[in-house]
C-alpha cells in the first residue's frame, strides 16, 4: 500500500512538473516573439509603420487610455460578444434539441440548416442593418447567426451520435422522450456541447468585429477600422492584440467550465 501511494504521489508530481513545464515553455515562447519583434522594428530588418513594434502599441494604448475611451471600447465590444454567444448558444441549443425531438423536421430542415452553414453570413448584414438599424443590435445578430447554425449542427450531431441501444432499453423501460433527453441524450452530450461552447467563443469574436466593422461607432472593431483609415496602424495592432488577449480569456473560461463539468458528471 504505501509503495502504491508513494508511486501515486511521484506520478502527479510528474504531471505537475509537465504542466509547468509547458506553460513557463509557452510564456518564454510569447516573451521571445515580442523581444524579436521589437528588435526587428528598431534594427530596420521590418518597417515599423507597417508591422507596428510593441513599444509603439503600448505608447497607442497609453495615448487611447489618457483620451479616457479606452475602456468604453474594449467594454462595449465585450458585451456585444457576450450577448451574441449566449444567444447563439442558447438558441442554437434549443432549436438542436425541437429538431432531435421531431425527426420528421430534422429531416425536412437538414438541407436548409446545410446551406445557411455555407452561406457567408457577412453578405446578410446589409439587410440586418436595414431591419434593425445601425447600432449595437445589429451587431449582436450578425454574431449571432454566425454562430447559431453551427451550434445546431454540432449538437444535434452530437445528439444523434447516442447509442441506440441505450435510447431503445429506456424506451423498453417505458421511459418518455423528454427523460431520455434529459438522463440520457443531454448527459452524453455534455463533450459535444461543451465543444460547440469553444467553437462559438471564437465565431462570436468573429461575427462581433465583422459587425463593428460595417456599423460601430464604438468598439475594438472600430479602432481598428479608424486606426487603417488614419494610418494609425499601433491603434490596429494595439487593438488586434487586445482582442487576442479577451478570446483567450473568454476561451480559457469555457475550459474552466468543461474541467468543472467533467469533474462533476464523472463524481455522479
Amino acid at each position: 500500500m504505501i509503495k502504491n501511494s508513494l508511486e501515486h504521489e511521484n506520478f502527479i508530481k510528474k504531471i505537475k512538473k509537465e504542466k509547468e513545464k509547458v506553460i513557463i515553455t509557452r510564456l518564454l515562447i510569447l516573451v521571445a516573439f515580442f523581444v524579436f519583434w521589437e528588435v526587428a522594428g528598431d534594427t530596420g530588418l521590418i518597417d515599423p509603420f507597417l508591422t507596428s513594434t510593441p513599444s509603439r502599441m503600448w505608447k497607442s494604448f497609453l495615448k487611447i487610455y489618457s483620451e479616457g475611451t479606452l475602456f468604453r471600447h474594449i467594454i462595449i465590444t465585450c458585451v456585444e460578444t457576450i450577448l451574441g454567444f449566449l444567444l447563439g448558444t442558447i438558441l442554437g441549443t434549443i432549436i438542436a434539441i425541437l429538431l432531435w425531438w421531431s425527426d420528421f423536421a430534422s429531416k425536412v430542415l437538414d438541407p436548409y440548416l446545410v446551406v445557411l452553414n455555407a452561406l457567408p453570413k457577412v453578405a446578410l448584414a446589409p439587410i440586418i442593418i436595414f431591419w434593425v438599424g445601425n447600432g449595437i443590435g445589429a451587431i449582436i445578430i450578425i454574431a449571432l447567426l454566425i454562430s447559431i447554425v453551427v451550434t445546431i449542427i454540432n449538437i444535434l450531431n452530437g445528439f444523434k451520435e447516442v447509442d441506440e441501444d441505450k435510447i431503445k432499453l429506456l424506451t423498453t423501460f417505458g421511459s418518455s422522450k423528454r427523460q431520455i433527453l434529459s438522463y440520457l441524450i443531454i448527459p452524453a452530450s455534455i463533450p459535444t456541447i461543451i465543444s460547440a461552447l469553444k467553437i462559438n467563443v471564437g465565431l462570436s469574436w468573429v461575427g462581433v468585429i465583422m459587425g463593428e466593422f460595417l456599423v460601430a461607432k464604438e468598439g475594438l472593431g472600430f479602432l481598428i477600422i479608424f486606426g487603417g483609415q488614419v494610418s494609425e496602424l499601433d491603434m490596429v495592432m494595439m487593438s488586434i492584440i487586445i482582442l487576442s488577449i479577451l478570446a483567450f480569456l473568454m476561451y480559457a473560461l469555457v475550459a474552466y467550465l468543461e474541467k468543472h463539468l467533467i469533474k462533476h458528471t464523472s463524481h455522479n
